[in-house]
């Protein structure tokens, strides 16, 4: 089972050591918000340059005698690296300055921890924590006590992570017996999706770029949409009606982010695959963002490494009304809009429109009573947006299936 967040905030101390890899100001930046949204205070950072990550603890020993002492002076108790720690990392790192040390992959999997509601979605947390924590049994020890049930612990307990490697991956196989069953019943459902001829829209990008919100104004769906990263965990589906009368089911997906762990990509599979199976995607990113673009490109990485990449993609820059974006020229793949006033709705609802096939046509027919097998089959296989009933026959304005059109043709109004 999954434990309750602590009542006292900890105190966290951030620390990355600059290799050249990637942007660490940014990426450090990131890490405080996923700190504050595991429920940490995040009281300082500390971060060295250096040419080449030290194999025992990442950062020199000097600079680790100044961590332990900046971490006495500001009061912290929890040490958050901004890399992947191995097991003996943690367990010098631990030795060195005495406070439990946990890294980037395990605050984001706690975060979900905290987050999963579903029971898939429990179910796929669980399993990514294991297969995150078999490895590093031995540097985990002194972490779990000292942390007492605070942030890198939710998900699995103390008790199981003490037991022994052969029960835990035996565990990790039933967790993935469970999750492929889980798997073989979204496949069926979206079977009959495309055997009822419904078009699916994948709602993806940066985690906090306003999926949720977005969803929200589009479909009035009440998903929870928080001002934090990884606010929205489990996919949740909503039709939305376009101008022209098709229906979409809209899916709002996890949140992306720099570095997402293997583990995650791995374990949630079953739920990412709602985006390569999706017909579209509405690819959410936050233009007030500073890091806009490079948020944009972790996004496309990601959707390549799950096979996304060829999916049809509108990019929906939202929370354009914090920019000014009156003179932005934008390329056709692009659409400006607000999820929180509604900006831009009318462009973005008839970009989705032109991006999809047409399988259906509205059409303004007047049907003879005696043809009433047509009007069924247009009502089950398209949708009626109009009826009237007249001497001649029943009046419709209706978005037709391309497959009824020739029958439809003899009975069409102009």
């Amino acid at each position: 089972m999954y434990e309750s967040e602590t009542k006292a905030a900890q105190k966290a101390l951030l620390v990355a050591a600059d290799c050249g890899e990637w942007d660490v100001e940014a990426s450090i930046e990131e890490l405080a918000r996923l700190a504050e949204s595991a429920g940490a205070e995040v009281v300082g950072q500390a971060i060295q340059q250096r040419k080449e990550y030290d194999r025992a603890t990442l950062v020199g020993r000097g600079k680790l005698a100044e961590i332990r002492l900046m971490a006495e002076n500001l009061g912290a108790d929890l040490l958050i690296f901004d890399h992947e720690l191995t097991a003996a990392n943690i367990r010098n790192l631990e030795n060195a300055t005495d406070m439990a040390v946990i890294d980037r992959t395990m605050l984001i999997l706690d975060i979900f921890a905290s987050r999963a509601k579903t029971r898939a979605g429990k179910l796929q947390v669980e399993l990514a924590q294991y297969q995150y924590r078999l490895p590093r049994l031995e540097g985990l020890g002194k972490s779990m006590s000292r942390l007492g049930g605070g942030i890198g612990t939710r998900g699995p307990g103390e008790s199981k992570l003490e037991t022994d490697r052969r029960h835990i991956r035996r565990r990790i196989q039933y967790l993935q017996e469970k999750l492929e069953h889980l798997s073989a019943s979204r496949e069926l459902i979206r079977a009959r999706r495309k055997k009822e001829g419904i078009v699916t829209a994948a709602i993806v990008g940066y985690t906090n770029a306003g999926k949720s919100t977005l969803l929200n104004r589009l479909t009035a769906a009440g998903v929870l949409a928080e001002d934090q990263l990884f606010a929205t965990l489990d996919p949740t589906a909503r039709a939305l009606l376009l101008p022209d009368g098709r229906s979409v089911m809209l899916i709002d997906t996890v949140g992306f982010v720099r570095r997402l762990p293997h583990q995650l990509v791995e374990a949630f599979k079953s739920t990412l695959e709602e985006v390569t199976s999706a017909d579209i995607l509405l690819n959410v990113c936050d233009i007030s963002s500073g890091e806009a673009d490079a948020q944009t490109e972790v996004t496309r990485e990601l959707l390549k490494e799950l096979g996304a990449d060829k999916i049809p993609m509108l990019n929906v820059l939202n929370k354009c009304d914090l920019v000014y974006h009156e003179s932005l020229i934008l390329p056709e793949d692009c659409v400006l809009f607000s999820a929180v006033t509604g900006e831009g709705l009318e462009p973005l609802l008839n970009k989705i429109a032109a991006m999809l096939k047409p399988s259906r046509v509205r059409m303004t027919l007047l049907v003879p009573y005696s043809e009433g097998g047509l009007i069924s089959d247009i009502r089950e296989k398209g949708s009626v947006l109009s009826e009237e009933f007249t001497p001649e026959g029943t009046k419709l304005d209706a978005m037709v299936d391309v497959g009824l059109m020739k029958r439809a043709q003899p009975y069409q109004k102009i």
